[in-house]
């Protein structure tokens, strides 16, 4: 009887994250009634309590965020993005697949799908467009990139795995780094193979609205956006002995780029820590809701009968570890619920699958991620079809075969 109650609340959760309510809203509501329903209220609220002051999520997830903060603020992200798509304009003929590449790798740097987007959208777009590449291959480009920011060692997703895994964020990286890239290939090929079936790569008339950028491009300022990270690879690779958490390398960034920019020190300031307090807000909250929600579970005594399940059918198992948050992720426009709460719930259990920790929260991962790159709803997909005026639902037509494929090839890799 809790079983089938369990699966009711569930299907109720999934509607209502499908009509696009409050993510967190729908994930704790649902969490708590299944504590309840099995006589346990007091298991969502300590799930809750556990989840929110998990040290190693917090230092680097807001740590990240703040960063990304004071890099708006002083607006070295738009010069990165502007380096960038000066060395594109040089290469007309691998413009579209070396714009998706461009997106991925400075979304590495602007661990935000939608402040990717806008921030190189509003410069890579035009530029397509301009070359005569179609508004909605030039759209599709930039939004096939925005899954970059898995690659981040801060990005939220890492620290957490890491934190099932018990290793370090940046050997969560190591794992699912290879499906990344191949992934981000893979759907930037079939995206120009579809713009030239199309014939969507030129004659497109280009008109420029409004007022254009033209201020200088400050190459120190362009560097700014990557330190961190430099300083994090070459720590766990190269010089071992400078190895740092990620909160010192993104504090030595903030410091380097409050020298470099002679920004007001107060206003840089103010920016981290309203980053962080953002961070917690929406990351975090998503977080612990999805805690609550696994503590219901597990209360109604859900996820023993799921992975129970799982057991019997490993196979099952990898294909609801991957097209689970996909599937979601496409539905909802946002693979962060979905993901979480499937790497709470299923992936302490991996090893019993025949996989382990790591992998199975990665392909959790990057199935969320490719499905939220596909979904015409997710934030930076309008994001980009705003810029380009089109429908989004013309951004999901172009790159959908890509990431359908990318995401099959990523669960035999990492699975």
């Amino acid at each position: 009887m809790f079983t089938i109650l369990g699966t009711a609340v569930i299907i109720g959760a999934i509607y209502f994250l499908i009509k696009r309510k409050e993510a967190r809203m729908v994930l704790f509501a649902a969490g708590l009634l299944m504590a309840i329903i099995a006589g346990k209220p007091m298991a969502a609220f300590t799930a809750f309590t556990e989840r929110m002051s998990t040290p190693g999520l917090i230092e680097a997830i807001l740590s990240v965020m703040g960063f990304a903060f004071v890099m708006k603020y002083t607006k070295c992200d738009q010069h990165l993005v502007k380096l960038v798509a000066g060395g594109l304009k040089k290469f007309n003929l691998i413009l579209i697949p070396g714009a998706t590449l461009a997106t991925f790798a400075i979304n590495i740097a602007l661990p935000s799908a939608a402040g990717a987007a806008a921030a190189v959208g509003a410069i890579l777009i035009p530029v397509l467009m301009g070359a005569g590449v179609s508004p909605a291959i030039a759209a599709s480009a930039v939004m096939a990139g925005t899954f970059g920011s898995n690659l981040n060692v801060g990005s939220a997703h890492n620290p957490f795995i890491a934190e099932i895994a018990k290793v370090t964020a940046m050997d969560v990286v190591k794992v699912h780094a290879f499906a990344h890239v191949l992934s981000v290939v893979i759907i930037a090929i079939s995206l120009t193979v579809i713009a030239k079936l199309l014939k969507e790569t030129k004659g497109y008339e280009y008109i420029p609205e409004g007022e254009q950028d033209n201020s200088k491009l400050n190459l120190l300022y362009a560097l700014m956006p990557v330190i961190p990270l430099v300083i994090l690879v070459l720590g766990s690779t190269v010089f071992p002995k400078i190895l740092m958490g990620v909160p010192a390398a993104m504090l030595i960034g903030v410091i380097l780029t409050l020298i470099v920019t002679r920004s007001n020190p107060s206003e840089v300031t103010k920016s981290f820590f309203d980053g962080m307090g953002k961070a917690y807000g929406d990351i975090m909250g998503i977080i612990i809701s999805a805690a609550v929600f696994v503590g219901g579970m597990n209360a109604i005594g859900l996820v023993e009968a799921f992975t129970d399940a799982m057991v019997s059918s490993p196979s099952v198992a990898k294909i609801a570890a991957t097209f689970g948050p996909f599937l979601l992720a496409v539905i909802t426009g946002s693979g962060d619920a979905a993901t979480f709460a499937f790497n709470e719930a299923v992936t302490p259990f991996a090893e019993k699958f025949g996989v382990s920790q790591i992998n199975m929260g990665s392909i959790a991962l990057l199935g969320g991620a490719l499905g939220r790159t596909m979904s015409p709803i997710a934030g930076a997909a309008i994001v980009c079809a705003g810029i380009a005026k089109v429908n989004p639902i013309e951004l999901t037509k172009r790159n959908a075969p890509g990431i359908i494929i990318a995401t099959i090839v990523s669960m035999f890799i990492l699975l």
